[in-house]
């Protein structure tokens, strides 16, 4: 028993085994083989490596985005001069990556709280019947009192009165000098896994630069400080289309970096798109087109309190940080040549169908690469083995004996001596 468990353990550490192999002598099924081994391989060099960069480990930064504009409008609306700041036009004023820049508006002054009609042509009545009194319409501006006004032939209603009239949309657009603001854009990305810090501010741009530069694609690409007009020309837009209702646009900071070269080569890309809305579309009629929204200014005046109502027409911006850093890393790289080496077993696989199904002569190649065995011969090989033996062993205990009685010192001969 202790000689079977050494002779195991002996065969287990100190023997190895090997698949066997045939060796075919074919041109079309190597030419094969080949072929698909080197598309096998130029798509682990080409795509894995090259491209995909299987031999880096990746991750994504976390990031801060502050913003400031700069800029003064003007308007004349109806004899009325007004300087609009950045505290007037950019909402909301904290610097968000997030903002609305204003560049039309409708507005409704001294608003005060009691009963008026609607506008003309919107809930229409012939009675009073037509009004029940304390209910809302989705688009009305108050709750009705159950009165309807003859002279416009709509419902009255409580609400801010005089009600906001927003049939008219400015054209052009009162605030059409918002295409010269300027946007100052400071970005940070940090990359935790490989503890790297960056921010668009990169070498070279310093506070002289900064006061000087306006981004240009071409000439000044790394300027943080962009005009808004060229921020709407490199979206698709026209400025003057765009400002009239308003819409969205988004600015990507693209931090693509290689950290196996030298930090300074990481530096950001910027790119302009518009986020809803087809830029070739903008003069057909459309659904809920432009972007808006309404802003009150509360005050009081003789006691009584009253408000300007703006419906704002804008322009919304959203600063997006795309993000990916990629390193040298033994894993990845250990894990894509694996998986490229498993991938060389295609080839074989490949041959073997060819060989054994499609060639005149599979058959003498499905005899050379598999062995076939027999049960039934098997057991008959087993039975002549076991005769044999006994043959064997009854043949030569009958020499035995027979070379014990020609033997004289043998056991019998003495006996027979004795005699």
């Amino acid at each position: 028993m202790k000689s079977q468990i050494t002779n195991a353990l002996s065969d287990f550490f100190f023997e190895y085994e090997t698949p066997r192999q045939v060796l075919v002598r074919n041109r079309r099924v190597g030419v094969v083989c080949r072929l698909i081994q080197l598309g096998v391989l130029a798509y682990i060099i080409g795509w894995v490596f090259i491209y995909e960069k299987g031999y880096q480990s990746t991750d994504t930064a976390v990031s801060s985005v502050f913003t400031k504009m700069k800029g003064v409008g003007y308007t004349n609306v109806s004899g009325r001069e007004t300087v609009w700041d950045v505290a007037d036009y950019v909402f909301p004023s904290q610097g968000d990556a997030s903002f609305v820049v204003m560049t039309n508006f409708i507005i409704t002054e001294g608003q005060k709280m009691g009963t008026c009609p609607e506008l003309p042509g919107k809930h229409t009545c012939s009675s009073n019947a037509d009004c029940k009194g304390g209910s809302f319409k989705r688009t009305g501006h108050g709750q009705m009192t159950g009165v309807c006004v003859n002279a416009t032939k709509t419902c009255e209603v409580l609400t801010w009165c005089p009600v906001e009239d927003d049939t008219y949309i400015p054209d052009p657009p009162l605030l059409i000098s918002a295409e010269n603001y300027t946007l100052f854009i400071k970005n940070s990305v940090n990359f935790p896994l490989f503890g790297v810090k960056r921010s668009n501010l990169v070498e070279g741009i310093d506070g002289l630069y900064i006061s000087k530069c306006l981004y240009d694609p071409a000439d000044a690409p790394l300027c943080p400080i962009f005009k808004l007009g060229d921020i709407v020309k490199l979206s698709g837009f026209s400025f003057e289309k765009i400002a009239k209702e308003g819409g969205a646009i988004g600015i990507v900071v693209d931090w693509t970096c290689n950290l196996d070269v030298h930090i300074k080569h990481c530096k950001p890309e910027y790119s302009f798109h518009g986020l809803y809305g087809n830029a070739n579309e903008m003069d057909e009629v459309r659904t809920s087109m432009g972007y808006n929204f309404r802003y009150a200014k509360h005050y009081i005046e003789n006691g009584v309190s009253k408000r300007t109502l703006l419906k704002v027409f804008g322009i919304r911006f959203d600063i997006i940080v795309k993000s990916l850093a990629r390193k040298f890393d033994i894993i990845p790289t250990l894990t894509a040549i694996g998986s490229g080496v498993g991938i060389f077993g295609v080839a074989t696989v490949v041959c073997d169908l060819v060989l054994l199904y499609l060639l005149p002569k599979r058959e003498f190649y499905k005899n050379m690469k598999f062995k076939y065995t027999d049960t039934e011969v098997q057991q008959d090989s087993e039975s002549l083995a076991l005769d044999s033996k006994d043959y064997s062993t009854f043949e030569v205990n009958a020499g035995q004996i027979q070379d014990k009685s020609n033997n004289p010192d043998s056991e019998a001969g003495s006996m027979e001596t004795e005699r």
